[in-house]
C-alpha cells in the first residue's frame, strides 16, 4: 500500500512538472512572439520614417520657394557662399543697426553659419570650423530674420521667438555636426575676412562651400526636428 501510494505521488509530481514545464515552454514561446512583432513595428517605423526623409542640393541664395520645400528631417547638401558669425559678431551686428549704421555685408536672403575659424595651416584654405550652439545667438536672430536673413546653421535648439521669426519670415534653421569641424572645413573652397576683423576668429568670414551636410531642424513652418526625433523613438 505503501509503496502504491509513492508511486502516484511520483506520477503526480511528474504530471505537474510536465504541465509546468509546457507552460513555461508557452510562455517563452509567447514573450519571443512578442519581441518578434515589437521588432517588426520597430522596424517598420523606422523604415517609415527614413522613407520620409528627403535629400536636397541647395544652393545660397536660395529661393523662397526652394526654402519652403524643406521639411524638419531632410538632408541637405548646401553649396554657395554663406557668413559666418558668432556671439560677439552678431552683438556688433546690433551696435551698428541700434546706431542706425548699416551692416558692412548684405544680410538679406543670406545664410549664415554659427562658427568661429581656427587658423589656417600652411596650405590649407581654413582650420577647423565646427558649429557653436546656436542658443548663444538667439537674443539677436529675430531682427536679422526680420532684415532677410533666411538660412542659419549652427547645432541646438533654438528659442520660440526665433522659432516664430523663422516662421514670420519664412527662414530655416539647418544643423550641422557638432565634432566635425575638420571634415566640414573640407567642403570649404574660399575664405575671406569681410567684417570685423578685429573680432579675430568671431569676425565674419564670407565662405564658399561646396556640399556642405546637413540637417534641417526646423523648417519654415517652424517644425521642429528636435521636438519630432525625440517623440517618434519614444513610441518604438
Amino acid at each position: 500500500m505503501v509503496q502504491q501510494k509513492s508511486t502516484g505521488q511520483r506520477n503526480q509530481q511528474k504530471s505537474t512538472e510536465q504541465k509546468n514545464q509546457q507552460k513555461s515552454t508557452e510562455q517563452r514561446n509567447q514573450q519571443k512572439s512578442t519581441e518578434q512583432r515589437n521588432q517588426q513595428k520597430s522596424t517598420e517605423q523606422k523604415n517609415q520614417q527614413k522613407s520620409m526623409q528627403r535629400e536636397w542640393k541647395l544652393t545660397v541664395p536660395a529661393s523662397p520657394e526652394e526654402i519652403s520645400l524643406l521639411k524638419a528631417g531632410d538632408a541637405v547638401s548646401l553649396s554657395g557662399c554663406i557668413l559666418t558669425g558668432r556671439d560677439a559678431a552678431h552683438k556688433r551686428m546690433t551696435e551698428y543697426l541700434d546706431k542706425g549704421i548699416a551692416l558692412p555685408f548684405d544680410i538679406k536672403d543670406q545664410g549664415i553659419y554659427y562658427t568661429g575659424p581656427c587658423p589656417a595651416a600652411p596650405g590649407k584654405i581654413i582650420g577647423s570650423c565646427g558649429p557653436t550652439t546656436s542658443s548663444r545667438m538667439d537674443r539677436y536672430t529675430p531682427r536679422l530674420l526680420d532684415l532677410g536673413l533666411k538660412i542659419m546653421i549652427g547645432k541646438g535648439q533654438r528659442s520660440p521667438e526665433v522659432i516664430d521669426a523663422m516662421v514670420r519670415n519664412g527662414a530655416v534653421y539647418l544643423a550641422a555636426v557638432g565634432g566635425a569641424g575638420a571634415l566640414i572645413a573640407q567642403c570649404v573652397k574660399k575664405a575671406q575676412v569681410i567684417a570685423f576683423e578685429d573680432l579675430g576668429p568671431e569676425a565674419v568670414y564670407r565662405l564658399e562651400v561646396k556640399n556642405f551636410p546637413l540637417t534641417v531642424a526646423i523648417d519654415a513652418r517652424g517644425n521642429n526636428l528636435y521636438d519630432i526625433g525625440p517623440r517618434q523613438y519614444r513610441q518604438l
